[in-house]
């Protein structure tokens, strides 16, 4: 079965079909799926899509994109919701100098305090970075206790063969099948098969056939095959290494 690794079933993309769509995943061959919160409302709804599915867990944490709406009380609230149990990761967090490179200071205040708090809980962390490389692989060398997973993967291989020297992992999602990816592809060629977790960020990234369509877990299967044919092994081997890649990843042995 699939392991989502990162899907956001919270948005309002599903508000006409979410619980449909979700009890349709393990018939869809969909076994695991983690949905990060972005904010305190969307962290919220993440605890509950939790609570309400079995094969469904939970990350929190603020989005550099959501700075706006940050407040010391939303920010003591959501650090509250990390404590759940089914609550894997703080995430998605990071830095995005694409939609935003003028508040950049803010944005890395904001990462470091929420590296803080994983480290202070044990979790592993969801990394959102965008056009922010530099800065975001400096700011996760200040804490080397915390790992976790660099999502949808947008650096260089020379960043990545960093990031898994130090334990973290790459997730890989829609984009590897488009026929601009040549940059994903030299990272997916260099990145160990023990260190790769797929993901859909659904409703985003829609794989090849189905760009441009809404996107949920069930595409996973496009994705795997193209690892599996860069990786020159079956999508089989592809599927279960990488469920178990996501079960350590979010200490789910």
């Amino acid at each position: 079965m699939y392991f989502d690794t990162h899907a956001h079933y919270d948005s309002g993309a599903f508000n006409s079909d979410r619980f449909d769509i979700l009890d349709s995943m393990p018939e869809g061959n969909v076994g695991l799926i983690v949905n990060p919160g972005c904010d305190l409302l969307s962290s919220k709804a993440a605890i509950e899509l939790a609570e309400r599915f079995d094969y469904v867990y939970a990350a929190v944490g603020w989005h550099p994109e959501d700075i706006d709406k940050l407040t010391d009380e939303a920010f003591s609230e959501m650090a509250e919701l990390a404590k759940h149990p089914k609550c894997l990761a703080v995430g998605e967090i990071g830095l995005d100098y694409y939609w935003d490179a003028t508040h950049k200071d803010e944005q890395k205040a904001l990462f470091c305090r929420q590296l803080e708090l994983a480290q202070s809980l044990g979790k592993p962390v969801i990394v959102h970075d965008r056009e922010a490389h530099g800065d975001s692989f400096d700011i996760i060398c200040r804490y080397p206790e915390v790992k976790g997973v660099f999502h949808c993967y947008s650096g260089s291989a020379e960043m990545a063969s960093e990031l898994i020297k130090r334990g973290w992992y790459l997730g890989f999602d829609g984009p590897i099948t488009y026929k601009n990816a040549r940059k994903a592809l030299e990272v997916l060629e260099i990145c160990p098969l023990d260190r790769i977790v797929i993901e859909t960020d659904s409703p985003y990234l829609t794989p090849v056939p189905n760009r441009g369509k809404r996107n949920d877990s069930r595409q996973l299967a496009y994705v795997v095959q193209k690892i599996a044919e860069v990786k020159g092994i079956s999508p089989d081997e592809v599927e279960r290494i990488t469920f178990e890649n996501g079960k350590r990843l979010y200490n789910l042995e």
